[in-house]
């Protein structure tokens, strides 16, 4: 197990993303802190569409050890209280996996200044506080990790006058990040998903799906696990020597486009 005992906070880990990368690193002996602003998943109209059993319950069934937290990323005094009741629970952090977002369609004119508000307190800001408090405990561990989850929207224009900038400050979040603590042996990296089939998706068509499809090299849409599996060797030993990279994980979406 390349996690054995290693304690690890997911944010958005009750759905889509977030639930594979905590099913994964359960799978690989770490100890996860689920962390959602609710405990049960998040049916979508596309994809999970019968998925109901808390992430929580799959992981005891998979002979995982963990908790659910309740979480507002959104709100500082949540994002503290996460972390400290990881470690009054467990002792230590040595992994944080920031990947809780949130999209409002809209463009400039249609968009309100409070959904954007509300967009990028989640999508960066969030990012922010959880990196702030996690980094005192992160300091404590020999495998101290942190990874972020943008988008292959940080790239390239289309996501949203909100959403998509959100991302992109993600992708130097990490990299500044990833100087600052350097020196600690912490490494901060991001992933950067194309399509994953989940319910964020909902606000497509089946029309977009298969666009979607269409524009991405490799014949199928990504899935929550393809995402678990590159936070997994993010967190592993064998990415100690990497930091402030941002990885696509995207079928190839970006291929044509270049970054």
């Amino acid at each position: 197990m390349r996690l054995k005992d290693r304690v690890a906070i997911v944010t958005g880990g009750s759905s889509g993303i977030g639930r594979g990368v905590c099913l994964e690193y359960a799978r690989e002996g770490a100890k996860v802190v689920v962390a959602d602003v609710i405990e049960h998943p998040k049916p979508g109209k596309h994809h999970d569409k019968d998925v109901t059993t808390p992430t929580m319950d799959v992981i005891k069934d998979l002979g995982g050890d963990g908790l659910f937290y309740q979480t507002d990323m959104s709100e500082e005094d949540s994002v503290r209280a996460l972390v400290q009741e990881t470690i009054a629970h467990y002792g230590r952090l040595d992994i944080i996996v920031n990947n809780a977002g949130i999209f409002i369609p809209g463009d400039t004119q249609s968009l309100t200044v409070a959904e954007w508000d509300q967009v990028t307190a989640v999508n960066i800001r969030g990012i922010f506080i959880a990196t702030k408090y996690a980094i005192p405990h992160l300091k404590e561990s020999r495998f101290g990790r942190i990874i972020n989850v943008a988008s292959v929207h940080a790239f390239h224009g289309g996501g949203g006058p909100a959403y998509a900038p959100a991302k992109a400050g993600v992708v130097n979040l990490t990299r500044d990040t990833a100087i600052e603590v350097g020196s600690c042996g912490i490494t901060v990296n991001a992933i950067c998903p194309g399509y994953i089939e989940t319910p964020i998706q909902d606000y497509l068509t089946p029309e977009d799906i298969a666009d979607c499809l269409h524009k991405t090299p490799l014949p199928r849409l990504g899935l929550p696990k393809d995402i678990g599996r590159a936070a997994v060797f993010f967190a592993s030993n064998d990415a100690e020597w990497i930091t402030g990279a941002a990885l696509p994980v995207d079928g190839g979406w970006l291929a044509p486009i270049g970054i």
